[in-house]
This record gives C-alpha cells, structure tokens and sequence, in this order.
C-alpha cells in the first residue's frame, strides 16, 4: 500500500426487525447508536475512514443507510421498526452482493459485517430479495459467497443457540465467525453488543498490523492466538528472570496461594490462568504464555491481541494447543482453580 493510501472500513450491521424482537426493539437502537459511536472514536484514534452500512431485515431486506461516514451517522431510533417473519439467509447474501458493488479505488479496503438474529431462518425462499426459491439452493448460493469472497471480506453472525449455530456452519459461515447470544433479555442484547465491539477492536487493530479480513473474529482460540498474530501484534517476550509460573493444587484464594508459595503478593502482580467465561474490566492487563517454552508476552498490544476494548467485556476462553490467557488479579480474594498456573511478575 502507497503511504498516501489510507485504510478505508466498510462495517455493515445486518439486523434481524422480526417480530420476535419487538421485546428488544428499544435495546437494539441503543446497542446500534453505542456501536457506532464506538466505530467514530476508534476511526479518530486510529486514522481510520469507516463507511457504515445498516440492513433490516423482517420478510423482506432494506438496506436503510449505506456506506455512510461514521462521524455523520444519525441515530437508528426511526429506521428500526419491527414486524414479519426471518429472512436470514436473504439478508446475508443481499448485504453482500450490495456491498460488492462499492468503489475500492485507492485506499486498503476491507468490509465487516454482523448479522445479529434472534431466530432461524424461515422466509427467504419467498423473500422478493433472495436469489432461489428453495432451502437448498438458498445454503448452496450462501456456501458459493463464502467460497468466492476475498481476502478482505469478513461475515460474522449471532444466532440465539446451538442450533442456529449448526445452521449456520451448514451455510459456510466460519465457526469462529458464529457467537451464541442470549435472545430473551436486554441483557443479553447488551452482552451481544459487547460481543460485536470487541470483534470490532481486534479488526481495527488488525487492520494497522496489515490483517485485511478475519476467520475468526469471535475466537481466542489457537485461530486468533498464535505465534503469526503475536508477531503481527508487535508483542516481544518478558524477560524470564521478570516472572515466575506458580501451579495451583487446591481451590485458594489467590494472596493467600501466593503467600504459601514462599512469594510476597504485590496487588496487580499476579495473574490468574483464564479458564471459565468471565468480564475483565478495562483497566486489566493480559498476558499470553506459550505452552512449549513457558515464554510470557505481555503489554497493552496483548489486550489488542484479543480485540479486548477500553470498556468491561465478557470473555470466553477457546481450546488452544499452544497458548494459554492469564489475566491481571487487582483483588486479594480471586479463587483459583485447581490444575492451572498463577503467573507472579516479579
């Protein structure tokens, strides 16, 4: 890319307005509005131009803003109404095809879309914007999109269960591009949103590191930690003399585990092994250990690592082979977990 080029989003939320989600319908503006504020923020911080596009999509898709900067965005508030069955796979593939036609002249271009749902598909075979008439060809022309989209597309989407999530895959969507969210709360909604912002971040942060597109915007599995995305993040190892792996063989208290360790516990010098889902504040350090060397990265790109934002989010931690997460501990009392590690920094 020439220096006078510069990074140019293109982020589509695609959005489920079934009457299912009436129950939601005021959250889902909100969510969106704090999306978008976030994405005009984060473009300022990081001299990035992003376009937002925003599809609704009921028994019918409409596409109510395209490619439209980010720092002149209005709020969703008049352009969300719900009401109509779930077009899903429709939605998807218009989204897509639409967007295909945006001018890439001059610039590194890439384009993010979420498709947020609440439901399974059950419209798009009459849907006056779907490309076939049956189930089957309706997954087989999702499958041929995947198949054919370059390196600089990303398609991720939330589905309400397991079953959307097998649904899903079926169409092609990558598996870590698919998040399970909780459909039946405003709670739920705002997790969702968290969900979206952090897969957001590690995009954004991604792109100054030369990432066009992701396969795994919703993993921290060996898909989004490995030796390749660590050295893309610019993380460079501690010093072994600075740190020490201390294995924990009992439920404890994690001072109390450090002291009859022989160590002296130092608030916010120890790190607890991330092992169940959980929120980590905005002001928590994170560190990476490789497995085969006990080699530790750490520093505010390890954050970037995992597309964790400045705000509180909840995070799962994936299968990984080769790294495991530890979590900066700013409390006396944190309860460890038999069979995993605290890492002291020394």
């Amino acid at each position: 890319m020439s220096k006078s080029q510069n990074y140019i989003n293109h982020v589509a939320l695609v959005l489920d307005a079934s009457s299912s989600m009436s129950h939601l319908s005021r959250k889902v503006v909100e969510v969106a509005d704090q999306q978008i504020s976030y994405l005009a923020r984060r473009s300022r911080e990081l001299d990035q131009e992003t376009r937002v596009t925003l599809y609704v999509f009921a028994d019918t898709v409409e596409c109510v803003i395209y490619d439209k900067d980010v720092l002149r965005m209005p709020s969703l508030k008049q352009l969300y109404q719900v009401g109509g069955m779930t077009a899903l796979l429709a939605a998807a593939l218009k989204s897509q095809r639409e967007l295909a036609q945006t001018a890439q002249l001059y610039g590194d271009h890439s384009f993010l879309t979420f498709v947020l749902t609440d439901g399974q598909e059950n419209a798009s075979h009459r849907c006056p914007d779907s490309p076939a008439r049956n189930p089957r060809e309706l997954v087989e022309a999702v499958t041929e999109m995947f198949e054919t989209q370059g390196d600089n597309w990303t398609l991720a989407v939330l589905v309400p269960d397991q079953m959307g999530k097998r649904e899903a895959m079926q169409c092609g969507f990558p598996k870590d591009n698919i998040a399970i969210w909780d459909a039946t709360s405003t709670q739920g909604l705002e997790e969702a949103g968290q969900v979206i912002q952090q897969a957001t971040e590690k995009f954004m942060v991604g792109r100054t590191k030369g990432i066009r597109g992701s396969r795994a915007v919703f993993s921290m599995g060996a898909e989004a930690v490995n030796k390749d995305t660590i050295k893309a993040a610019g993380l460079t190892p501690v010093n072994p003399s600075q740190y020490q792996l201390i294995p924990v063989t009992r439920d404890a208290a994690i001072r109390e585990w450090v002291v009859e360790s022989g160590h002296t516990y130092r608030t916010g010098g120890a790190f607890y092994q991330l092992s169940k889902s959980e929120k980590i504040q905005a002001r928590k350090q994170i560190a990476v250990l490789e497995k085969k060397t006990d080699r530790v990265y750490t520093g505010p790109e390890a954050r970037a690592l995992l597309g964790l934002p400045d705000v509180e989010v909840r995070v799962k931690p994936d299968h990984n082979d080769g790294f495991t997460i530890f979590v900066q501990s700013t409390s006396v009392n944190r309860k460890l977990v038999p069979n995993t590690r605290i890492l002291l920094m020394l």
